[in-house]
């Protein structure tokens, strides 16, 4: 059964991601049970996470380097290399994939018997991971934030902070699947507020610079969307151009973990 997220649940999910393949699976002689971890952003974007992620493995007795093997692989915001990396660890022959949302599509394609577990995901039954989240089916399971229904609440947090708020630009990735579903809700919840909205799409690094510079004059507020690798290794680089705006004080980002981002 797929559980909505609370920071403190992704220490429990190292004990799920621990407990499952490893008491099932018959370990092979001389081999220790692996985990092949597929972080989306950096290794320091990460590192909380990894922390809790050992913290608990080890209090339920599985210790790195003697009762368990870790090959942590870093996309680094490149959304191309979740494939790359899943293909990796097929060929490592590892025991259990731990990885974000983000990367579970690429990660199926590669294998059907390799469990996946992810960490996080906003909606994994609407991005067609698993079937449903009382039974996930399949090879993949993990933590669902459901953040896709918070979109009228940050709209109404918005509205608190920019009393006079009317107009709004929503940006996101275009090219990440969580998108198209999030778009869809923040547009809802604008017309229910009487809101006019203006969408800007970016697919890189590169177009942010020139997205906000359009925002500047078009919006009251800064409402980004989804957390895929490239709006959380830009994470920094967003909420400063941000700031140096008439946005500043004015961006409500949604989605983005609270790690460090890389940029």
């Amino acid at each position: 059964m797929i559980a909505k997220l609370k920071r403190r649940e992704f220490i429990i999910l190292g004990g799920a991601a621990a407990a499952w393949p490893f008491a099932a699976r018959a370990q092979q002689a001389g081999k220790l049970p692996t985990i092949g971890f597929l972080g989306s952003s950096s290794a320091s974007g990460w590192s909380p996470w990894t922390a809790a992620f050992v913290q608990r493995l080890n209090e339920l007795g599985w210790v790195e380097g003697r009762t368990v093997a870790i090959e942590y692989r870093w996309a680094d915001g490149r959304s191309e290399r979740f494939a790359e990396i899943a293909a990796e660890f097929v060929r490592l022959k590892v025991d259990v994939i731990v990885t974000s949302g983000l990367a579970v599509p690429a990660a199926k394609q590669v294998t059907s018997v390799i469990p996946i577990v992810f960490a996080v995901a906003s909606d994994p039954v609407g991005t067609g991971m698993i079937a449903s989240l009382a039974r996930p089916g399949g090879n993949v399971t993990g933590l669902s934030q459901q953040s896709r229904e918070l979109a009228g609440k940050r709209l109404e947090l918005l509205r608190e902070i920019v009393p006079a708020l009317h107009r709004l630009a929503a940006m996101g990735n275009v090219g990440s699947p969580s998108f198209a579903l999030e778009i869809g809700d923040v547009q809802a919840a604008v017309r229910a507020f009487g809101l006019d909205v203006a969408t800007f799409e970016i697919r890189r690094g590169e177009d942010i610079v020139p997205a906000l510079a359009a925002i500047k004059d078009r919006a009251d507020a800064l409402y980004v969307i989804g957390s895929d690798p490239l709006i959380v290794t830009k994470r920094v680089s967003i909420s400063t151009l941000a700031g140096r705006s008439a946005l500043a004080d004015r961006a409500q980002h949604t989605g983005i973990p609270p790690w460090r981002s890389s940029d």
